[in-house]
Parts: C-alpha cells; sequence; structure tokens
C-alpha cells in the first residue's frame, strides 16, 4: 500500500480551486491554467519549476494544444455514441474499480491529516532553529533578445547602445517582440525573476555580472544561439521572514507528524488483519 510517498500528490488532487483561471473554452468546455499546471507537475514529477525559464512558456503552449485536442477528440467519441458502447462502459467500470481504493485512500488521508494541529510556538521554534532553509539567494529579473546569428545580434546592439533609461528599456522590448526566436518574445523578452544556477552557464555568469537597468555590449552565445540580454533589476540574497514562511512550515511539520501516525496507524490495522500467505 502507497502511502506517505503520495500524500503530497493526493492532497494536490483535492484541493481543486474553483476560481482556476480560464485560458480557453472548447465547445463549451474550459481549460484552465490549473489543468494546465496539474499536467505539467506530473510530466515533470512536481519539478516544473527546475524546467529553464525560457523553456518554460514553451512547455505551457503545447500542454494547452495538447489538452484542446484531448477534448476535441472526446467530443468527437461523444457525437459518435462511443460513450454508450459496451466496450467503452466496460473499460470504464474496470479502470473505476480500480481507482476505488485509491481515491478512498487519498480522502482518507486529507481527512486524518486535517486533523493535525499546531501551536505557534512549534511553527516559531522550527523557524528559529532551521533558517538556513529559508535563505534566498541573489537573483535577476532579466530580458533577452535570442537570434541564430551573431551578426544580428550585434546590429541589434549597435542600434541600442546609444539609449538610456526608459528608451533603452522600451526599445529593447520593441525589438524582442519583433525579432527574438525566444518564446518570451510576445512578452518583450521577459523571463522574469531567476536564482543563480536557473539558465546555461553562459547567460547565466554573464547576467549576474551586470547591473540593473544595463545591456550587454557583446553577444552572449549559449546552445540555444545569441542572446542580447537587458537586466531589469536585481535581488540580493536575504532571508525570509517567519511570516512569510510560516504556512510552508505548518505544511511540513503536519506531514511529518502524518507520516509518524501513518506508520503507527499500519501496524495497529496489521495487528487486526487476517492476512494469509
Amino acid at each position: 500500500m502507497k502511502t506517505v510517498t503520495k500524500i503530497a500528490a493526493s492532497l494536490a488532487i483535492l484541493s481543486t480551486l474553483s476560481t482556476a483561471q480560464t485560458l480557453v473554452t472548447v465547445n463549451g468546455t474550459d481549460i484552465t491554467q490549473q489543468d494546465v499546471d496539474k499536467e505539467l507537475m506530473a510530466a515533470t514529477q512536481g519539478r516544473f519549476n527546475q524546467v529553464p525559464a525560457e523553456k518554460q512558456s514553451e512547455f505551457r503552449k503545447q500542454v494547452l494544444e495538447q489538452l484542446v485536442a484531448m477534448e476535441l477528440i472526446f467530443g468527437d467519441a461523444k457525437s459518435k455514441g462511443i460513450l454508450e458502447t459496451k466496450e467503452f462502459k466496460d473499460k470504464y467500470q474496470e479502470i473505476a474499480k480500480r481507482i476505488e481504493k485509491e481515491i478512498a485512500t487519498q480522502v482518507w488521508q486529507k481527512q486524518e491529516l486535517d486533523k493535525i494541529k499546531l501551536t505557534e510556538k512549534e511553527l516559531k521554534d522550527y523557524y528559529d532553529a532551521n533558517k538556513e532553509e529559508f535563505v534566498e539567494n541573489q537573483s535577476v529579473n532579466a530580458r533577452h533578445i535570442l537570434v541564430k546569428e551573431e551578426a544580428e545580434a550585434k546590429s541589434i546592439i549597435a542600434e541600442l547602445k546609444a539609449l538610456k533609461g526608459d528608451a533603452l528599456k522600451n526599445k529593447f522590448i520593441e525589438i524582442a517582440k519583433a525579432k527574438s526566436t525566444c518564446t518570451s518574445a510576445p512578452n518583450g523578452g521577459d523571463l522574469g525573476y531567476f536564482a543563480e544556477g536557473q539558465m546555461v552557464p553562459e547567460f547565466n555568469d554573464k547576467a549576474f555580472s551586470m547591473k540593473p537597468k544595463e545591456m550587454t555590449m557583446e553577444p552572449v552565445k549559449t546552445q540555444f544561439g545569441y542572446h542580447v540580454i537587458y537586466i531589469e533589476d536585481k535581488k540580493a540574497k536575504t532571508t525570509k521572514g517567519f511570516s512569510e514562511v510560516k504556512s510552508f512550515i505548518e505544511q511540513r511539520l503536519k506531514m511529518e507528524k502524518f507520516k509518524t501516525f501513518m506508520q503507527a496507524r499500519i501496524q495497529e490495522l496489521h495487528k487486526k488483519a487476517v492476512i494469509k500467505k
């Protein structure tokens, strides 16, 4: 019986948000941001945030396209009476029976987890003893223009290098939208904030050596092509305050207590059960 290792996934399934943002509607059925996020987390085994920032928007687009295609095919199947066939009904019942135990286990886990309560002192004591966990490394918010040829990157730099302040930023955004081959182009090349080590080494090293409102004076070559980089902002290394991480600590400690509870409960159930080999 898989229990503790599936708890996080179980809770995610059961915490559906009614206010999920609708991205597209297919024949009256909404596909939400939550639907896309759920598929992305499943595909990356919960590590989507570790995917390079320049690839995340591309993956989101691909998943959305897949969900739209699935909805279109499902609609076509319904219109052709597939849901009324014996083959479909037999398969549906087979799968329903197979997941019955899993869903019941998920509901049981959530109910038991919700019973666990923690005091403010427990949360604060954990924070004080583990502050190193809440250190946020230096990060930068960068824009970039990605092109295939070095000559084109140099031409873009030549067009921009005489500009300063808002004029530089606005022109950079304009060129990014028109010429960048990255999926960030529609957003003016904006990659958002990223911590050191998230980007490929050449891009990472250059971005973290720059100052806010500064642009590269030479193209930066990576495996993706040639980049012209503009730094929007930089955040220094900081330690998050207790109020910022309180909910995270509460969830972690609840999970630890739940793990102990689960082990004891399974032992108790084993003693009562009739198990034959």
